[in-house]
């Protein structure tokens, strides 16, 4: 290591003079060091949507941008355990010991004591549902002899399975600077999952387990909440906000959606339905009518058990956003949904619409809007597009208003 000369030393460290000399080393050190380590990197929002059935893709926003995966790293984990078993190198009563370092991981966990077992299908139950870290990391090295090797094992997989943008450092998803992936690579990762190992799928379907006589239950709420929803992981850690990918099967088509980077579980959720219901209307129209249909039931028996719970008034006014014109309705229709992956918080339960305005000399204005919201929703997210430079004006409109949709 090369040492400053004194003079040089002395005018750096000049800021700390009332400091002891030492004290002014460590000072310096200290700033050399937080200067020469990268920025935290920061989520970004990214989503696809595509037709598991022919690969189409439905919808995607920055779908090659590297984000942390969280624990989508999961869904690969579980990929090398299912391959492990199809090959017959591991058996589904087989017994994985918790050693210290894996019991020591921070939750998500199952909280298993250093040398106490578990067998491998409760280990995979643990991943699928629970998203238990200790469990992920005990299965790497039961796996591996270490969960740097299994690492190893999962990037070269990814690779294997057209993953080109994916490297994976710990079996979890726990956060580490290198462990990176993108929305394209996990729609292929679910895929691959769903294709390969269809007979071991149905654990992502699974809104919870029993382990040592207590319950677990799954963070994903799309199983119960979404008509068809079978799988199929979240994630999330402060550095990656909250992913999803999710599965969906209706009739004969199946569609797969990914979202990373939401704000929190709730506006993750509402725009994940947002971004599948396109998907459905474009594909399979017939699947999002029945579903629509099987909601409103739904709704209707609730309102039996609860006398108190009434529908909302037909023609109440409702809240809406546009965020551009143009002379082309493809244009206002991207930008409109480029809208909603910058606010989901306030925009993913609005519809993205394209209304059309006729103007005097003739010519014909697309609008790109996203409608539906609350009038709270529908100014706080001009608040938040205006900060990344969209353009935004909120609006109030008539529930029975028509518009132009584009889909």
């Amino acid at each position: 290591m090369r040492v400053l000369p004194v003079r040089i030393f002395d005018t750096v460290a000049r800021p700390f003079a009332g400091l002891p000399r030492t004290g002014r080393i460590v000072v310096l050190l200290l700033a050399m060091l937080a200067a020469l380590s990268p920025a935290p990197a920061l989520a970004k929002y990214a989503s696809m949507v595509i037709n598991a059935d022919t690969g189409e893709v439905l919808h995607e926003t920055n779908p090659d941008t590297r984000n942390f995966p969280a624990s989508l790293t999961k869904m690969m984990t579980l990929y090398l355990m299912f391959e492990s078993i199809e090959e017959g190198r591991m058996r589904l009563d087989d017994k994985i010991v918790m050693t210290s370092r894996a019991a020591n991981q921070p939750p998500s966990k199952l909280g298993l004591k250093p040398n106490e077992t578990l067998r491998v299908e409760d280990a995979i139950r643990a991943l699928a549902v629970k998203s238990a870290n200790d469990v992920a990391a005990a299965v790497a090295e039961h796996m591996a002899g270490s969960e740097p090797q299994f690492a190893l094992r999962m990037t070269a997989k990814a690779r294997q399975l057209g993953m080109s943008n994916t490297t994976f450092r710990n079996a979890s998803g726990l956060p580490h600077r290198a462990q990176m992936s993108t929305a394209r690579d996990m729609a292929k990762l679910a895929h691959a999952l769903i294709r390969d190992y269809p007979r071991r799928y149905h654990y992502f379907s699974e809104p919870n387990f029993e382990f040592d006589g207590k319950t677990h239950r799954t963070h994903n709420a799309l199983l119960t909440d979404y008509e068809g929803a079978d799988g199929i992981k979240t994630g999330y850690i402060r550095a990656s906000g909250f992913n999803l990918v999710a599965s969906v099967k209706r009739g004969d088509k199946r569609l797969i959606g990914v979202v990373f980077g939401a704000r929190d579980s709730k506006s993750r959720n509402l725009h994940m339905v947002n971004l599948l219901d396109k998907g459905w209307a474009k594909v399979y129209p017939q699947a999002l009518a029945v579903a629509k249909t099987k909601k409103v039931e739904k709704a209707e028996k609730t309102a039996k058990l609860d006398p108190g719970s009434k529908p909302k008034a037909s023609g109440e006014s409702v809240w809406g956003v546009q965020v551009g014109a143009f002379k082309d309705r493809e244009p206002a229709y991207d930008l409109a949904t480029r809208a909603v992956g910058v606010a989901p918080t306030y925009l993913a339960n609005g519809e993205v619409t394209v209304s059309p305005l006729e103007k005097k000399s003739g010519s014909i204005l697309y609008r790109g809007r996203i409608q539906g919201i609350t009038k709270t929703q529908a100014y706080r997210a001009c608040r938040e597009l205006k900060k990344k430079k969209f353009g935004c004006m909120p609006f109030k409109l008539s529930e029975t208003m028509e518009v132009a949709s584009l889909n």
